[in-house]
């Protein structure tokens, strides 16, 4: 019955085109909906990264400054004196 009124249907010179366009407008929009969702996740990639580089940037930071840091009591009393502190 189904197949009966679809083959029907397929016959008709106008409904052919109305379904090839129909099949083109929905694969262009899906397309757009992937590149969308693909643009919105590369956002947040780059967000994620923009941050762990932050992050990064600040333990780099804090090791620099551990590494000058004085060794013991009389390394810091010699810099407060010289004022290199």
């Amino acid at each position: 019955m189904i197949g009966a009124l679809f083959a029907g249907f397929a016959t008709n010179p106008w409904a052919r085109t109305a379904l090839r366009y129909g099949a083109i407008v929905l694969a262009v929009l899906l397309f757009l909906l992937s590149l969308r969702r693909s643009g919105e996740r590369a956002g947040r990639l780059a967000e994620r990264l923009e941050t762990t580089e932050k992050a990064n940037d600040v333990h780099r930071q804090m090791l620099e400054a551990a590494a000058r840091r004085p060794r013991s009591r009389h390394d810091l009393a010699e810099r407060l004196r010289d004022g290199r502190f």
